[in-house]
């Protein structure tokens, strides 16, 4: 193995574990009386943390109509229920606003989670 392949290595292993060193967390917003955030509710918060997504980023609700937990920094506000947003130590770093169906939901929260360099366990 060459000292450059050694190098490149344990570049790779160091960002990794900064990488994982990150607390990562999906926001969901939500209010009484949404239609969408209830769809998703029946077909998605059960199996949700049994998922690798949902170890990787683990669900916290809030009500839109609250006021944002001061920890939390959003990019933008919150307009609408659901929305869904990836956070990383308490920084928003993307977000999905609404709720077409379980297969787009599962298909968004995979790219976000890629984008984020967060690791997804099965």
């Amino acid at each position: 193995m060459s000292l450059r392949t050694a190098l490149f290595g344990a570049l790779l292993v160091t960002a990794g574990t900064m990488s994982a060193n990150a607390q990562s967390k999906l926001i969901m917003a939500e209010e009484i009386g949404c239609v969408w955030c209830a769809r998703w509710n029946e077909e998605i918060s059960e199996i949700y943390p049994k998922t690798g997504e949902g170890r990787a980023a683990p669900l916290e609700r809030m009500d839109i109509h609250m006021p944002y937990p001061p920890e939390l920094e959003f990019a933008s506000k919150l307009r609408f229920t659901p929305t869904f947003v990836l956070m990383i130590d308490n920084k928003e770093v993307s977000r999905l606003e609404g709720y077409p169906g379980e297969d787009f939901f599962w298909g968004v929260l995979g790219q976000m989670l890629e984008k984020a360099s967060v690791g997804v366990s099965q």
